[in-house]
């Protein structure tokens, strides 16, 4: 049996899996790293766990202590040159971070051609394989909140105040959230316009995937894009399927 998990910036995404069963997932905030040991299991059954962690040392010592005591193999993912399927074409391998290694391998995995993968929570990631399985490169830019509260925290007279999308905002809550949903969606357009490939799958994930699937504009896709649930830990699975220990 399998602990997956995606330690994010805002939010923990775990998984327990034995073979090809999801048995249980959860979700918690960052926040409660701590209470980690009362909300994840620490069944006896489990064998290993796997960890994507983008959140800091204090947040992996926490995941250190679920395995505490336990003969439990602990395997900290680490963005390599090649693996299950993939290269990465990072100028530094090893500094690409996990998430975006692991959800890489996943959407290879799922598409097993050329494709752009989004993955939109604190940050938008918008990564690029090619039809080989070569990570390309991609974007690193502010989410869709953190867009909206990076303007209320550097303009005196702006206040974070929950808005709706509209093509022409008339106020200013409005004009916050549909400037950042167009910024995203807008830089997802551009991308996908540089893969020169109309038929490539676009992969969406991570919290604010729901937010942006609708405004983007179908007609630069041939192929609707979609929503996958959990790519990071999906990549984390197949990781310690290729490594068979």
């Amino acid at each position: 049996m399998k602990l997956l998990i995606d330690a994010g910036n805002t939010r923990i995404k775990w998984a327990l899996v034995n073979g090809e069963d999801w048995l249980r997932s959860g979700i918690l905030p960052v926040e409660q790293a701590g209470d980690m040991l009362q909300i994840i299991p620490r069944s006896q059954e489990i064998q290993q766990i796997w960890v994507s962690n983008v959140a800091g040392v204090e947040i992996a010592q926490h995941i250190r202590n679920i395995a505490s005591g336990k003969s439990v193999q602990l395997h900290f993912v680490v963005a390599r040159e090649a693996q299950c399927g993939v290269r990465n074409g990072y100028a530094s391998a090893s500094s690409l971070g996990s998430d975006r290694w692991a959800a890489l391998i996943a959407a290879w995995h799922l598409a097993q051609r050329g494709c752009l993968i989004v993955n939109s929570g604190t940050a938008t990631t918008i990564d690029t394989l090619s039809a080989q399985g070569e990570f390309l490169g991609g974007l690193i830019l502010p989410g869709v909140e953190l867009m909206q509260l990076s303007l209320v925290g550097a303009t005196a007279q702006l206040k974070s105040v929950p808005g709706e999308y509209a093509l022409f905002p008339r106020n200013t809550a409005d004009a916050l959230y549909s400037g950042a949903i167009q910024a995203s969606c807008g830089a997802i357009e551009r991308q996908y316009a540089l893969l020169d490939d109309d038929s490539a799958p676009v992969i969406l994930s991570g919290g604010a995937a729901g937010l942006l699937q609708p405004h983007l504009d179908q007609k630069t896709f041939s192929i609707p894009p979609r929503i996958v649930d959990n790519l990071v830990l999906q990549g984390l699975l197949l990781m310690a399927r290729e490594a068979n220990v």
